[in-house]
């Protein structure tokens, strides 16, 4: 199954908040479990970058963001992107038109986010952290 990592994802692991840190994180370790392969956009690098530094620094927010990179893959987020998302009539904020083509066009089947509500317009499954665990692992939280 291939993931989209939405930046509020990252952003809860990186700066460990909490309530969704434990949810957040155990989706990012689903890279070492076969089936799985995580993927975010260079914008939602992006974002986690601007939250991790502002909170530890840059030195490292950097290695933060070098170590994630070791883990997930960054889909394409271009031309064909920002088209999309700009003609979709449904789409109100580009962030999240330019994340959700990304993930489409990378084939995910699934876009991992702390507020569902900004995707109302996909056609891809759209999941909470916790929500994701409990019905694709079948684990209690």
């Amino acid at each position: 199954m291939k993931l989209f990592l939405d930046a509020n994802v990252l952003v809860s692991v990186l700066n460990k908040e909490y309530p969704v840190f434990p949810y957040s994180a155990r989706i990012l370790s689903l890279t070492e479990q076969k089936g799985f392969t995580l993927t975010t956009s260079a914008i939602c690098l992006a974002i986690a970058w601007y939250f991790a530094e502002k909170k530890y620094g840059r030195l490292p927010a950097k290695n933060k963001i070098d170590l994630l990179l070791e883990h997930i893959d960054i889909t394409d987020c271009g031309k064909k992107e920002a088209a999309l998302a700009i003609k979709n009539k449904k789409v109100n904020d580009l962030e999240d038109g330019l994340e959700y083509y990304s993930a489409l066009n990378a084939k995910c089947n699934c876009i991992i986010t702390s507020d569902t509500n900004d995707f109302y317009f996909s056609d891809l499954e759209v999941m909470e952290p916790e929500i994701f665990l409990k019905k694709y692992l079948r684990q209690k939280h």
